[in-house]
């Protein structure tokens, strides 16, 4: 019977905690009086299930994007982290435009095909020291290290541009996709200002014509 790693997402279990658990285990399976080499496979299968449910943990199932719960754990540590060292950080939250008239219009399994596309098209459009997540539904966010907000408009309309023009091919059908996005700085003294922040320049760039970006500025 395959491991059903399914119901992870349920358990809220900080990831430091995660590992002490994790080399509890080793430490208990050392010392059993059983033959070294059949200690080594044991850990060794408990390092591979441990890896995989923890990658699972932190990874949206069809994008292969990071999670929300993710997020919530990453979000916090990158905002005090660009406060207590003097960093720029810029968040975006991403949505795309008329989501559910693509479902309604052409089925889910084409939702999904479009979810996977744009996931594909943010991950290639930004640094790897840049954090992508599936937010929900059909929003993303994109965390910019050491990027301010004007440096942010580079990327994010690039993105903006590739998805407008790229051929969303369904089963023979082409797909019009565009997205909405809306960015801010770190200037805020709250992580939770810096989130919604964000979400206020997506909504100045929805009520302006969708297929906009918009930036928070102060």
């Amino acid at each position: 019977m395959a491991d059903d790693f399914s119901d992870l997402n349920q358990f809220d279990i900080p990831d430091d905690l995660m590992d002490e658990i994790q080399k509890n285990i080793e430490d208990i399976i050392t010392g059993f009086p059983i033959p070294e080499d059949n200690k080594l496979d044991v850990i060794k299968k408990i390092n591979f299930m441990y890896s995989r449910s923890r990658y699972l943990s932190l990874t949206d199932a069809l994008t292969g994007l990071y999670n929300r719960r993710h997020f919530d754990n990453s979000v916090e540590r990158e905002f005090l982290r660009s406060k207590r060292y003097g960093g720029d950080l810029a968040i975006a939250i991403i949505d795309i435009d008329f989501f559910k008239k693509i479902n309604d219009t052409y089925g889910h399994l084409c939702g999904d095909f479009v979810l996977k596309e744009v996931g594909y098209l943010i991950l290639d459009n930004f640094r790897k020291t840049d954090l992508v997540f599936r937010y929900g539904g059909e929003e993303f966010v994109v965390l910019l290290t050491e990027t301010p907000i004007e440096g942010a408009k580079i990327p994010l309309e690039r993105l903006r541009k590739s998805i407008e023009n790229y051929d969303f091919n369904y089963q023979g059908t082409r797909i019009n996709v565009t997205i909405s996005i809306g960015a801010a700085p770190n200037a805020t003294d709250n992580v939770n200002d810096f989130l919604n922040n964000a979400d206020k320049a997506l909504y100045q760039a929805k009520n302006s014509g969708r297929n906009k970006l918009a930036l928070y500025l102060e």
